[in-house]
């Protein structure tokens, strides 16, 4: 009886053989993709490793860790350096909050669906696509770039262009030289009585009015007046004399003209439609400096160059911003879901504000979340390549570079190989931080 009760070897030999089939089974699921991981990740790893150690070239010679002590004292690579760390404390943090705004005012509006798209779009444009819009979007022409047009037509609410903007003294006649405030005014003095012809040249034609007639000598002068033309010294055709109010040359009618003593405007006057003007008031046998004032030529509201040297690294975190803030939008939408809403109503009952409640109870509640966008998109900015690579000039590329770029122009451009599997196996180890953050997270919110 005793015997009966004691397992046979079949027994343990059949449980043994289920095992093994188990193993078997996971094994030839696992086989392919860890044989895919060695050859895409841990082989190149340690390939980049190894060159690391060496020089440029393919018979380089062993140098040691010489190629990591050359990151830290190379201008341009400490430049890739400070701009990464500029990346990963602005860009996800930017991101992150558009996110959040996004996910709560897409609860509020009644097409919810249509907002989340719209926001949401961006993402399923390509780095390299993005890269060749905001490329456009910051040309410095206003005709051609948003971002100026917009700039322009803001700052053009309040800064109106004058009406002979880019025009120029004439050569001969009375002499002109520019003021520091961009006006226009004679070398030499006149004296009340006098007559002043002021010549302008290199007027554009758009500039000058449809309605404009030809310019007729100015009038004579009394002794406590200046009188004068301005007009457009030009002959169309060619011909004419340099200086000289010649037939068919056009006035320039609106012009404001100014009698300028000690520093001070004593009288101001507008051209008429033949260009003529008088300054009247003045004291007789006192003399004048005549200036056209700056307001005729004012350039107006100007742009702003977004990929130099100062700004080229904001410019392209905003396009950045642009692509990735649909993607936190969708991720803390579903955490917001998630809030059960019996906690805000309740809330509100109690007399909170929706700032209160948003401050108080989404944000909290929220906090996983949000860490886990932030998390991902820094990873994601410490890689990052194809925005800078695309919109920062050829020019300016010194001053935009990011590690990864400069890993690339290092061992592809330059052609040092090991200097860049260096530069590589450094930003590995800048993301692997984060990456444990991550997965941390995921296994506490598993358990």
């Amino acid at each position: 009886m005793a015997g009966a009760d004691t397992p046979t070897r079949t027994d343990g030999a059949s449980r043994a053989g289920v095992d093994w089939r188990r193993f078997g089974t996971t094994a030839i699921f696992l086989l392919p993709a860890l044989f895919l991981l060695g050859v895409w990740v841990v082989y190149p790893i340690f390939f980049s490793v190894v060159r690391s150690l060496y020089g440029a070239g393919a018979d380089a010679a062993f140098i040691g860790v010489d190629n990591y002590k050359e990151m830290f004292t190379d201008d341009v690579t400490l430049t890739a350096l400070k701009n990464n760390i500029i990346w990963v404390l602005v860009a996800p943090s930017i991101v992150t909050a558009f996110g959040l705004v996004f996910a709560v005012l897409a609860e509020r509006v009644s097409f919810e669906r249509a907002f989340k798209i719209i926001i949401f779009m961006p993402m399923a444009i390509s780095f390299l696509a993005v890269g060749v819009i905001f490329r456009l979007v910051y040309q410095d022409n206003p005709d051609v770039g948003l971002a100026n047009a917009v700039v322009t037509s803001v700052r053009g609410l309040w800064e109106s262009t004058g009406q002979y903007a880019g025009a120029a003294p004439s050569q001969g006649g009375v002499e002109l030289q520019s003021t520091s405030e961009g006006a226009l005014a004679t070398t030499e003095t006149v004296p009340a009585g006098s007559t002043v012809e002021l010549g302008l040249a290199r007027l554009r034609p758009d500039r000058v009015p449809d309605d404009a007639v030809e310019a007729a000598a100015p009038p004579g002068a009394g002794n406590d007046v200046i009188t004068g033309t301005v007009w457009l010294d030009f002959t169309r055709g060619g011909g004419g004399e340099a200086g000289v109010i010649d037939p068919t040359e056009l006035a320039l009618p609106g012009t404001t003209v100014e009698a300028v003593s000690e520093g001070r405007v004593v009288a101001t006057a507008d051209t008429d439609e033949a260009g003529n003007f008088t300054l009247s008031g003045l004291d007789p046998g006192a003399d004048y400096t005549v200036r056209l004032a700056a307001s005729n030529f004012r350039a107006g509201a100007a742009g702003y160059t977004w990929l130099g040297p100062t700004l080229v690294t904001p410019a392209i975190i905003a396009a950045f911003v642009w692509m990735w803030a649909g993607f936190a939008m969708v991720l803390i939408s579903a955490g917001l879901a998630a809030i059960p809403r019996e906690t805000l109503e309740s809330a509100r009952v109690d007399g909170a504000n929706e700032w209160q409640v948003f401050r108080r109870i989404m944000v909290p509640q929220l906090w996983p979340v949000l860490t886990v966008v932030l998390v991902t998109l820094m990873i994601n900015v410490l890689k990052i390549f194809d925005l800078v690579l695309v919109i920062a000039p050829g020019s300016v590329q010194d001053e935009a570079t990011v590690l990864a770029l400069q890993m690339w122009r290092e061992a592809f451009q330059v052609g040092d190989r090991g200097f860049g599997s260096a530069m590589a196996i450094f930003l590995l180890l800048l993301v692997i931080p984060a990456m444990l953050f991550n997965l941390r997270r995921f296994r506490l919110e598993e358990g």
